[in-house]
């Protein structure tokens, strides 16, 4: 059950562990990976220590409000057990009150009543000052390092009493409150980029970049304390070492496995399949030519086959998607767009043709090398466009190269990625898209699209919102902003003698619930 450091020095994994939802029994068919996936049984063991694999190194900061600002998945995802916000999510997509013990909204007026009690890992009460400070800090747009632009509809945040907080924001907005799961932090406290301190179920022990990061159980919790004494995300480097490390029982956690790697797997693991709310696509560079050309966008989502991708990396499963936004957003989703684009390298040929390119061009796709699912799609494509004239080629880099070159220097022509909500709206997964977003890495540029989403943002009747996000939805899909692909399944390959893992809709791992188990099913 105990874990050293010192074993994780003896093999590597490249396997991140992400938050999902929609988790799902398995087919049962033969040699399907999911044919066993019995939880394990018995009774609950309080304490002992665990090790979960991750792909990507975390941000060199971890500071909270950076990290939403400027920082991966994968950091969000490690970080979610360290901080909390005045509400959190659940795994059913509901937003409930943490560090805030209730809260009235009345038109753009936010009233917060703070818990009794709640205490930062340094040991310190939470106050309504700290709210203060970490809402504007997170407001505050000179500060562009902690600038979460979600929130630069506040007006002004006041504490009204001890225990009682109000937010104001410039109209009113019935997704702003999702927003307000941003960590509260202690007022005025300048380490939280090496040492961070939050009040989440977990504190921060020590991270070493490019090699672990540990967290223990926080003793003075104000929920439900955590089972587990310790977790270890150690930062790995190839597949065929994650699977040597799971099988010699130094990980107990990994996901994004392909099904194929699933089966490499020992007896010591069961699968949970869910998929990883992310909008997987070829982002294409819509400033570098020939893909500033609509024609040339459109061309290459005909010459995508959808299917046989789903097909090739995980025996069908996945969801597609026609657009910017994933199916767990179940009614903002458009799924009329879905076969927009259906596969048809005839009519990709002729457009090419029209653009002036019938001998087709050559593209290069930038992929991250830790994420297996998106390097084997992107060797699918390649042949996929071979078929149509395009010559594409793989560049396959490090995560720290992608983020700096390809997130924030936009010098990519195409690359494939999965994006994530980073909160429960919908709202966060279109304004991406917005001509002068900082997030806009694909440089698209639709003025329609703006002025719809300011529209969208504006609209106070809920009816009228569905219908802009759909609006959004098919300008995306008409001006081929990306080939947009698919919502990847995900394999979580779990220790049999573990139990409690929950799928989110959001792109974390819930840590608190997970525990060990005195009896097992093999």
């Amino acid at each position: 059950m105990k874990r050293g450091i010192y074993a994780l020095l003896l093999l590597a994994l490249v396997l991140t562990l992400s938050g999902c939802s929609g988790g799902r029994p398995s087919s049962g068919a033969d040699n399907d990976p999911l044919s066993d996936t019995a939880h394990p049984v018995g009774s609950t063991i309080r304490g002992g220590e665990i090790v979960v694999g991750i792909a990507q190194d975390l941000d060199s900061s971890l500071d909270p409000h950076q990290m939403i600002a400027a920082g991966t998945a994968g950091t969000r995802e490690v970080l979610f057990n360290v901080f909390e916000g005045l509400v959190r999510p659940t795994p059913d997509g509901e937003l409930v009150p943490a560090v805030a013990e209730s809260f009235v909204i009345d038109g753009t007026r936010h009233v917060f009543t703070l818990r009794e009690g709640v205490r930062f890992h340094n040991g310190d009460l939470v106050t309504v000052e700290d709210i203060v400070y970490s809402i504007n800090r997170s407001a505050d747009a000179s500060n562009t390092s902690t600038f979460v632009s979600a929130l630069s509809v506040v007006t002004d945040v006041d504490a009204i009493s001890d225990r009682e907080v109000v937010i104001e924001i410039e109209e009113q907005d019935n997704e702003f409150i999702a927003h307000l799961t941003v960590a509260i932090i202690p007022a005025g406290y300048d380490n939280q980029a090496r040492h961070p301190v939050g009040t989440g179920p977990f504190r921060f022990v020590s991270f070493s970049p490019q090699e672990y990061l540990i967290l223990e159980r926080f003793e003075e919790y104000w929920g439900s304390p955590a089972y587990l004494d310790r977790v270890t995300f150690h930062v790995y480097g190839s597949v065929d070492a994650a699977i040597l490390a799971m099988n010699a029982g130094a990980i107990d956690i990994a996901s994004h496995f392909s099904v194929d790697q699933v089966r490499q797997l020992s007896d010591d693991f069961y699968v949970l399949e869910g998929s990883m709310n992310l909008v997987q696509a070829l982002f294409l560079n819509n400033l570098v030519p020939p893909m500033d050309d609509l024609r040339v966008r459109q061309a290459l989502s005909y010459a995508v086959d959808i299917r046989q991708i789903m097909d090739f990396l995980a025996d069908g499963r996945g969801s597609p998607i026609g657009s910017g936004m994933h199916p767990a957003f179940t009614r903002y989703f458009n799924a009329d767009l879905i076969d927009f684009y259906p596969h048809d390298p005839e009519r990709a040929m002729a457009l090419l043709a029209e653009a002036g390119l019938a001998d087709g061009f050559d593209l290069q796709i930038t992929v991250p090398a830790v994420y297996t699912p998106h390097v084997i799609t992107a060797e699918v494509i390649v042949e996929q466009l071979r078929a149509v004239g395009v010559r594409a080629t793989i560049n396959q880099v490090e995560w720290t190269y992608w983020v700096s070159e390809v997130n924030r220097g936009r010098n990519f022509e195409s690359t494939i990625i999965g994006l994530d909500a980073r909160n429960l709206t919908a709202h966060s997964m279109l304004e991406r898209y917005v001509s002068d977003n900082g997030r806009n890495f694909i440089n698209f540029d639709s003025a329609e699209f703006d002025e719809v989403f300011l529209r969208a943002r504006a609209a106070s009747d809920d009816a009228e919102r569905v219908s802009l996000y759909m609006e959004l939805q098919e300008i995306l899909a008409r001006e081929a902003a990306s080939v947009f692909l698919q919502d990847l399944s995900n394999l979580v390959a779990i220790n049999r003698q573990l139990a409690g893992f929950q799928f989110y809709p959001l792109y974390v791992i819930d840590l608190a619930p997970i525990h060990f188990v005195e009896e097992t099913v093999r």
